[in-house]
């Protein structure tokens, strides 16, 4: 899943205005100005649209959760971890503070069935016998429940 379609959906799904998406993006170590901004939340036809790069998506998920939890200064930053499906799946998980029942909940309301071992196999770490990539439809579907669960 691209980049871009993660920021258009949480911008969504969180009500806020690219201005607070920036701020967001700085909370998280980053430097964004608006017009950049303006071009990633672009659909793909539009003309000016630019394809987000991975470093600010970095960025992003870690200033989403401390926009979601709070910044604790005693505590170490957030990890860079390249914003691969499972990574961002991992963060949102963070920032929203959700459990696997949560998860799976959200993911029935959005029409997607999975059971608890599926779901943890993508929180496993990369390179372990039972990780599993997360694909793009998960991903999606995740998102759009999550979504649904947020603007009820």
């Amino acid at each position: 899943m691209i980049n871009n379609d993660v920021l258009r959906s949480v911008r969504y799904m969180l009500n806020v205005s690219e201005f607070k998406l920036v701020e967001i993006i700085q909370l998280g170590g980053g430097n964004i100005s608006q017009a950049t901004l303006n071009a990633y939340i672009k659909r793909e036809e539009e003309p000016g649209f630019v394809e987000c790069d991975q470093r600010t998506m970095v960025h992003f998920l870690n200033g989403l959760i401390y926009f979601k939890r709070g910044k604790d200064e005693t505590r170490p930053p957030l990890p860079y971890e390249l914003p691969t499906n499972n990574v961002v799946l991992k963060k949102l998980r963070v920032a929203f503070e959700l459990k696997d029942e949560d998860i799976i909940q959200i993911l029935d309301q959005a029409g997607f069935k999975i059971s608890k071992t599926e779901l943890s196999a993508f929180f496993r770490k990369e390179g372990h016998p039972n990780f599993r990539p997360c694909g793009d439809q998960f991903l999606r579907n995740f998102l759009k429940g999550l979504t649904m669960k947020l603007r009820e």
